[in-house]
């Protein structure tokens, strides 16, 4: 048991002199026992991290945990399938979680489930020595933020915020133009969530995909708890997929830090048009009073001088997109129209095609496992942040996206909820690392990223 925790709460220091890019899956590291790991929550969500540490030979999953006896049979045949031994199954209640906790073979889990539960779990997940990665969004108020730091303090035991969209190719290259200047003193940026989620908020489970207007219990996956939160919350409530690649561009936490927001919320009436489009004026859904807008608009400042405008925008018709933009003194680059501007390099006044760039900047991890990464979910990106997951697990290493990027992310969601209740007040973020971001190193994402 000691041992364990031993390997588990390594410190962040081991994990800055980390420069290469550790062996991994179809070569793992030598000398090195397999890491076991425990499932808390396999719906599709954690399904998809399943499948994916299955293709591994250096793990064991060894537990699993769902409420769903559904998903937890899936599960296990999943691992037999790949020829693996029969996990252990948690799942006679909502609290069982900690029965997998309290097994001494478990050394990491991942914890894909419903928002209430992921501050509760990842908590008593470090309190119990385990190496924890946990999906977004980590928390759902300060308090939590708050928890998620402390716990980890405490403990020693180190989380990891599974954010993939931190390790999605774009991205990643023009990350590596951020670091190396392109674009100049950084100055400005721009995020979301913009993604037509109703289908999702309203699953009867009578077609393959949505087309219900039901949620809560008589609906199916998330449509049974996601929707509430636009029942209760006006707020930006889905963050870390834009702010994530934003802070790691700008250093946040290592160097700068987010000092404060405004946030504005429109109407709402897209949910409302959505029920009574496909169930009826007089469908029992059609009375339900959401208190989400349909578009929330934040803008934070940072300790370094830039602002970043983040949307939220799941609740009406509309094409996918994240909505980045990354802008210096020296030129910008959207993904929208997947565009990019340089001064004295492109065209003045003109925009450019992004694909040469993307091309010519492409991340080594891209370069080198980009193959591998085909068919892993969300294009690929979900290979890359479960790989980082278990290579610091491994080596029991702070990850790339520790427990203080978690809270700072997170704290997005009940931030923007008391700005908007008060007409856009401003509203300070807490400093999760005390002060210590003023002295914490940037995260090398370009040598240490796994």
């Amino acid at each position: 048991m000691d041992s364990r925790r031993d390997f588990i709460k390594k410190t962040a220091v081991l994990g800055a002199g980390v420069s290469v890019v550790p062996s991994f899956v179809f070569g793992a590291s030598p000398n090195m026992a397999k890491l076991n790991i425990g499932m808390i929550g396999v719906g599709l969500r954690g399904t998809n991290h399943l499948e994916n540490l299955l293709l591994r030979d250096d793990v064991n999953i060894v537990a699993v945990c769902d409420i769903d006896p559904s998903r937890t049979k899936l599960a296990i045949e999943k691992v037999t399938e790949k020829g693996g031994r029969k996990p252990l199954v948690f799942g006679k209640d909502e609290l069982d979680y900690k029965n997998l906790l309290a097994l001494d073979n478990v050394e990491a889990v991942i914890i894909a489930t419903p928002w209430l539960w992921h501050t509760r779990m990842a908590k008593d997940a470090m309190r119990a020595g385990k190496y924890t990665g946990l999906e977004v969004s980590a928390a759902n108020t300060l308090e939590e933020c708050w928890d998620l730091v402390n716990t980890h303090e405490e403990t020693g035991a180190q989380l990891m915020i599974l954010e993939n969209v931190n390790y999605r190719r774009d991205i990643l290259a023009v990350l590596n133009m951020v670091k190396q200047n392109v674009f100049g003193e950084l100055v400005h940026f721009r995020c979301g969530y913009q993604h037509d989620l109703r289908e999702v908020k309203f699953n009867d489970g009578k077609q393959p995909y949505g087309g219900g207007v039901e949620f809560g219990e008589k609906a199916i996956s998330e449509a049974r708890w996601r929707t509430q939160h636009s029942v209760t919350r006006n707020a930006d409530l889905y963050p870390t997929h834009g702010v994530g690649p934003i802070a790691a561009m700008c250093d946040i936490n290592r160097g700068n830090r987010f000092l404060s927001l405004t946030s504005h919320a429109t109407k709402s009436v897209g949910l409302h048009n959505y029920i009574v489009k496909n169930g009826g004026e007089n469908h029992p859904n059609a009375s339900v009073k959401f208190k989400l807008g349909d578009i929330v608009t934040t803008t934070i400042e940072t300790a370094n001088g830039e602002t970043i405008i983040v949307t939220h925008d799941t609740n009406l018709p509309r094409p996918y997109s994240l909505g980045f933009r990354v802008q210096g003194a020296n030129g910008l680059w959207e993904v929208d129209g997947n565009r990019i501007h340089i001064a004295g390099v492109t065209e003045a006044h003109h925009w450019d095609s992004a694909d040469k760039w993307l091309e010519k900047y492409d991340h080594p991890l891209w370069k080198k496992y980009g193959e591998l990464a085909t068919g892993a979910g969300h294009g690929g990106m979900d290979f890359f942040v479960i790989n980082a997951f278990v290579e610091s697990a491994k080596l029991g290493v702070a990850p790339p996206m520790d427990a203080y990027d978690a809270a700072a992310w997170s704290s997005i969601t009940p931030l923007s909820e008391v700005s908007i209740e008060n007409n856009g007040e401003p509203q300070d973020f807490p400093d999760f690392t005390r002060g210590n971001w003023i002295k914490r190193k940037p995260y090398d994402w370009i040598k240490d990223t796994y």
